[in-house]
């Protein structure tokens, strides 16, 4: 394995606490995506085999796992938000930047005695009591697996399920620049436990409901391209019309940054709150991650994201101010 940056006493640490504690309580980051919920299921599944009591949760309002990600073992484990500790001895959080990224679940990090954060993000500012932070690493699954050797854990068929997900889907399938040796080796170690790659990449690529394509329609009918910069919108309204969940929206991006006049693409994406999720790609020459932390959010080079409460016309051109400053 590709050695880590992260400081062994810091490793040191992590495992000195998680060996003291009793009960350990896992978070991740809101609306979980394959990463998040991926890495907290394997270091879960690792803790409970160790005989240690665990609960597993994310702070979302409306707590349901996203359809795609229904197929991952392990969700005995999660508890809502309002079953969660109040107090944990010990919190180990997964792929989340900052306090705010744990929604309903940040005042019990803020009474929590440790907490462990556990992620790549590059505008991770360092919050919690001990960091096993790796900007360079290419998914917090890669911190996770780390996590699970080192606490005396192996991979097995369940284990390797979950940090497959989270591997495959923030490297966007082996094809972003993230992507090292090291990300391949580590994949060639999860499949050789018996996955099925096929049968997960159907799960989390190729199925979506019929009401998706008419949400889809609607975004790509009001796309605009100025400037180099690609972009559209999801209304409540829109998802409404069909039923769609907001995580079905994940994808949409995906799509609109393949245009090839464009080397920015946005999505705005309106909550079941009222607010927009605002999702951002760059194909490189652009720093995305700078200009969605000026924004409140953050992530990476290439993909960022930050939540705006104003309209869309004012959010957009918010966005273009600070994207000025950076081109």
């Amino acid at each position: 394995m590709e050695s880590c940056p992260i400081p062994d006493s810091q490793w040191e640490r992590a495992l000195e606490l998680i060996g003291r504690a009793d009960e350990v309580a896992l978070a991740c980051h809101v609306t979980p995506d394959g990463d998040a919920l991926g890495s907290m299921l394997a270091v879960a599944f690792t803790l409970r085999r160790m005989g240690k009591r665990v609960v597993a949760s994310f702070g979302d309002r409306h707590f349901v796992v996203p359809r795609l990600l229904r197929f991952l073992p392990g969700q005995d484990m999660l508890v809502a938000p309002e079953d969660y500790p109040a107090e944990p001895e010990l919190m180990i959080v997964f792929d989340a930047s900052t306090f705010e990224r744990l929604g309903l679940l940040c005042s019990n990090a803020a009474t929590a005695r440790e907490v462990i954060v556990v992620d790549h993000h590059p505008s991770n500012g360092g919050f919690g009591t001990l960091g096993l932070i790796d900007a360079k690493a290419a998914a917090t699954a890669m911190l996770a697996e780390q996590l699970v050797y080192r606490l005396g854990g192996r991979l097995d068929r369940d284990i390797a399920t979950c940090l497959y997900a989270g591997l495959v889907t923030d490297t966007g399938s082996f094809r972003h620049s993230s992507v090292t040796p090291a990300v391949h080796q580590m994949a060639a170690r999860l499949v050789a436990t018996g996955l099925r790659t096929d049968e997960i990449a159907r799960e989390l690529w190729d199925r979506s409901p019929f009401g998706y394509l008419k949400v889809l329609a609607a975004a790509l009918d009001r796309v605009t391209l100025e400037d180099g910069l690609v972009s559209t919108y999801v209304t409540r309204v829109d998802r409404a019309a069909y039923g769609l969940p907001y995580a079905e929206l994940e994808g949409i991006i995906d799509i609109v940054r393949r245009t090839d006049e464009a080397e920015v693409a946005v999505v705005l994406k309106e909550d079941d709150q009222g607010d927009w999720q605002v999702s951002t790609r760059s194909k490189g020459r652009v720093d995305v991650g700078s200009v969605c932390a000026a924004l409140g959010g953050g992530g990476h080079h290439n993909a960022a994201g930050y939540t705006s409460h104003d309209s869309v016309e004012e959010t957009m051109a918010k966005f273009r101010r600070e994207l000025r400053k950076v081109c």
